[in-house]
C-alpha cells in the first residue's frame, strides 16, 4: 500500500509540474507580450525556460534535500530522453526540418557545454560555486545569441487573445506554486519509491523523474508534429537541453554544491552521443527522418537495458 501511495503522489506531482509550468508560461508570456516584448523572444526565452521549470524544480528542491543523485540524474536523463525518446517519436510521426543555425551553432553548443558538465563534474566529483558561476557565464552568453537572432529574424507579430493582467499575474503566480509544489511532491514520492525497492536515486532520477520532468517537452514536440509545424520541435529540444544544463545545474550549484557520483560519466557520455546522432543524422539534409528517429529509439532501449543491468 505504501509503494501504490508514493506512486500515487509521483503521478500527483507530475501533474503539478506540468499544468504548473504552462500556466506559468502562458501567464508570464502575456505579462512580457503587454509590455511590448516581442513575441519571439518571448518564445526563446520565457516558454524555453517555462518547459525547464520542472527540471530546475526538482533539481533544486532534491539538492536541498540533500538527494543530490536525483538532481544530475533528472537533467542528464531529460537531455537523453529529449533526443532519443521525444525526438525519436516526433521524427518517426513526420520528417522534422531543422533551421540551418540549429545545425550549425545550436546543436554544436549543446555538445560543448554536456562536454563541460563532464569536465565539471569528473574533476572534483561535485559542481561547486564557482562552476555555477561558470555555467551561468555559457547561460547568459547564449541569451545573448538567442536575443541577436530574434533581432536578425524579426517576425510579423501574430494578433493573439488579450487577457487582462490580473488573470495573467494570477496564472504566473499560480503556475509557480503549483512547480515548486508539485516538484517537493516529486522528489519526496521517487526517493520514498527508490528505498522501498532497493533502486538507487541515480535510477530513479535518470528513468522516472527524468520522463516526467521532460513531459512538457514531449507534449510540445508531439502535439507540434500532429499539427504539421514539426519544425520548431527540434529547437524546442536543443534549447531544453541548454537550459537543462546552463540554468538547472547552474542554478543549482550557486545554492548548494551538487554531487557527480562516478556512475554519471557514463550517462553525462551517453548524452552527449545522443546529440552527436542527432547532429549526424540533420547535418547533411537539415532534416531528421524516420530512420534517424528509429536509431535513436533503439538507442534508448539500449540505454536502458544497461541502466537495469547496473
Amino acid at each position: 500500500m505504501e509503494i501504490l501511495l508514493q506512486l500515487l503522489l509521483l503521478a500527483v506531482g507530475f501533474v503539478m509540474l506540468v499544468k504548473g509550468a504552462d500556466a506559468f508560461v502562458e501567464g508570464a508570456a502575456g505579462i512580457a507580450e503587454k509590455f511590448g516584448i516581442p513575441q519571439l523572444v518571448i518564445g526563446l526565452t520565457i516558454v524555453a525556460m517555462g518547459t525547464s521549470a520542472p527540471e530546475a524544480a526538482v533539481s533544486i528542491t532534491a539538492a536541498l534535500k540533500g538527494n543530490a543523485a536525483i538532481t544530475i540524474g533528472n537533467v542528464v536523463g531529460s537531455n537523453i530522453l529529449n533526443v532519443l525518446v521525444i525526438l525519436g517519436i516526433t521524427s518517426v510521426i513526420v520528417s522534422v526540418a531543422v533551421a540551418r543555425s540549429t545545425v550549425r551553432i545550436e546543436i554544436p553548443y549543446m555538445l560543448v557545454i554536456t562536454l563541460l558538465l563532464l569536465v565539471l563534474g569528473f574533476s572534483g566529483n561535485e559542481i561547486v560555486f564557482w562552476e555555477g558561476v561558470i555555467l551561468w557565464a555559457a547561460f547568459l552568453l547564449y541569451l545573448g545569441y538567442l536575443f541577436y537572432m530574434a533581432k536578425k529574424n524579426r517576425q510579423v507579430e501574430e494578433e493573439t487573445e488579450k487577457k487582462p493582467l490580473w488573470k495573467l499575474l494570477l496564472y504566473t503566480v499560480l503556475g509557480l506554486v503549483f512547480v515548486v509544489w508539485g516538484s517537493d511532491v516529486t522528489v519526496d514520492a521517487a526517493t520514498a519509491i527508490a528505498k522501498a525497492v532497493g533502486m538507487s536515486e541515480r535510477f530513479i532520477g535518470l528513468t522516472i523523474v527524468a520522463l516526467g520532468t521532460s513531459l512538457p517537452e514531449l507534449f510540445t514536440s508531439v502535439s507540434a508534429a500532429l499539427k504539421g509545424k514539426a519544425d520548431i520541435a527540434i529547437g524546442n529540444i536543443v534549447g531544453s537541453n541548454i537550459f537543462n544544463i546552463l540554468f538547472v545545474v547552474g542554478t543549482t550549484a550557486l545554492i548548494t554544491p551538487v554531487v557527480f557520483e562516478s556512475g554519471f560519466v557514463i550517462d553525462t557520455l551517453i548524452a552527449g552521443g545522443a546529440g552527436l546522432l542527432l547532429w549526424l543524422c540533420v547535418c547533411r539534409e537539415h532534416k531528421l527522418k524516420r530512420m534517424g528517429g528509429v536509431m535513436m529509439l533503439v538507442g534508448y532501449v539500449a540505454y536502458f537495458c544497461y541502466l537495469i543491468t547496473m
